[in-house]
């Protein structure tokens, strides 16, 4: 089956909570992709130097209960969510890698070919220590 590949507007909100201090959102609109396959639907776009990650390409694959968030480029780093679930993924930096736990509490999404909204709650641990708890909201829209 041919794969196809549809423009899309994504609207991507991210807060970030540390213990007692107000959460840092951050609110990115861009413009992307989705792709359908018989897997599920993968969500893929190019982040801006607002992200400070210019030159990244950002996928969401979207497989059943289980999503893998993939960056790939300036920075590459793959985590993988599953509600209810922990998985330990390897983060490249500049000055090695590091293990970084994602237990993800909260999964949602009603993704279709005609977009939809995906929330995703976890908390991360980097080297075993959580530094922080983390929501992020992708709504996405047919061009």
């Amino acid at each position: 089956m041919e794969r196809e590949s549809l423009p899309v507007l994504l609207s991507i909100r991210g807060e970030q909570y540390f213990d007692g201090v107000d959460p840092d959102a951050t609110e990115l609109m861009t413009e992307g992709t989705l792709e359908l396959s018989e897997e599920g639907l993968t969500l893929r776009y190019h982040e801006s130097a607002l992200t400070g990650m210019e030159g990244t390409v950002t996928t969401f694959s979207v497989n059943g209960p289980r999503v893998t968030l993939t960056r790939s480029g300036s920075v590459n780093s793959q985590m993988v969510f599953e509600e209810g679930r922990q998985h330990t993924s390897l983060y490249e930096t500049p000055y090695g890698e590091l293990s970084v736990d994602i237990q993800t509490s909260r999964l949602r999404h009603n993704l279709t070919e005609r977009g939809g909204v995906m929330e995703i709650k976890y908390s991360i641990a980097v080297e075993h220590t959580v530094t922080g708890r983390n929501c992020f909201k992708i709504r996405v829209k047919r061009k």
